[in-house]
């Protein structure tokens, strides 16, 4: 009995020992486990926060890499020329002067048999009016077939009537066929080069005109390039070849040109808007006559000039049909 009662306090104490120096370690396992579990937490929640910091700058970077392309397209749009031509008169330019141009032609390119002879030149208005000069504005699409066959078929009596102070040339550039390029625009381009021609070498004006209408591309073709273009209006002469140049392969006054046109279909200052691609007027009257036949173009210009058009006569018991404009 005794021997069995001194043993058992003995081992009740050891294995209390044991249990309790067991429960630290464990609990410090689980420390352990928990503190690692804490710590791959933290890690992920900086990754995830550096991911959409990331993400937010990339977002940040290319909303401002937009904007500063939109600011700079806006601004080199700006930068584009868009003034008026400084020769500008009402839309148009006065032809105060014709100069001998450099033309060069093609061999295909003839001038209409209905030109008038150089030894038979039309007669000047100043023959049969003692009034003012009169004055003709042409509405000129350098595309349009129209203004070709009129311009090469009076090319002759306008030098004529220039020099002698018979009457005043305006040309008016317009774009009716623009659309008519093969989407290269060659009927605005062509019109803003010739308000180009006019700004830098007003003087060459009238030659240029003769020379680009005598090499008219056809409708539904590329035309010529601004290069081109250029080159026509350099080998006719300028003071200033170089800004010429420059200004007619920058498209510097395809914005007039297009608010020209717009203006002249509305209206015209002679009180007639512009419904073809082509338009002549004495006096404010539009001729309506054939465009290729000179002969009829000057009595048009002489019955104008001495006031017995349309327009001045006294009624007659038979009236007469008013101009109108053919497209």
């Amino acid at each position: 009995m005794s021997t069995d009662d001194s043993t058992r306090p003995d081992e009740s104490p050891s294995s209390e020992v044991a249990e309790t120096a067991s429960t630290p370690v464990v609990q410090g396992r689980r420390e352990a486990v928990r503190e690692k579990a804490q710590q791959v937490h933290v890690r992920q929640s900086r990754a995830r926060l550096v991911r959409r910091t990331a993400l937010i700058t990339s977002a940040v970077a290319v909303v401002a890499v937009v904007g500063v392309v939109v600011a700079w397209a806006v601004g080199a749009s700006a930068s584009k020329p868009q003034l008026s031509p400084d020769a500008d008169q009402q839309d148009g330019f006065l032809v105060s002067a014709i100069a001998g141009g450099a033309a060069i032609t093609s061999p295909d390119d003839a001038t209409p048999s209905a030109t008038p002879d150089a030894a038979q030149p039309a007669p000047s208005p100043s023959q049969t009016s003692t009034t003012a000069p009169v004055d003709i504005h042409v509405y000129v699409d350098y595309l349009s077939p129209s203004a070709r066959e009129w311009q090469l078929a009076n090319s002759a009596q306008l030098k004529s009537w220039v020099a002698d102070g018979a009457a005043t040339l305006t040309y008016h550039p317009v774009s009716m066929l623009t659309a008519k390029s093969n989407g290269t625009k060659y009927s605005l381009r062509a019109a803003s080069a010739a308000a180009c021609v006019a700004t830098y070498s007003p003087a060459s004006l009238f030659a240029f005109t003769d020379d680009l209408l005598s090499r008219q591309p056809a409708v539904d073709s590329d035309g010529l390039s601004d290069k081109q273009l250029a080159d026509v209006a350099l080998a006719n002469g300028s003071d200033d070849p170089k800004q010429l140049r420059e200004c007619i392969e920058t498209e510097a006054f395809a914005s007039w040109v297009k608010a020209a046109t717009e203006r002249a279909v509305t209206g015209t200052g002679d009180g007639v808007a512009l419904a073809g691609t082509s338009m002549i007027t004495v006096n404010g009257q539009a001729y309506v006559g054939e465009m290729t036949d000179p002969a009829e173009f000057s009595q048009f210009v002489l019955t104008t000039a001495s006031g017995k058009s349309a327009k001045n006569q006294t009624p007659t018991p038979s009236p007469t049909a008013s101009p109108s404009v053919t497209p």
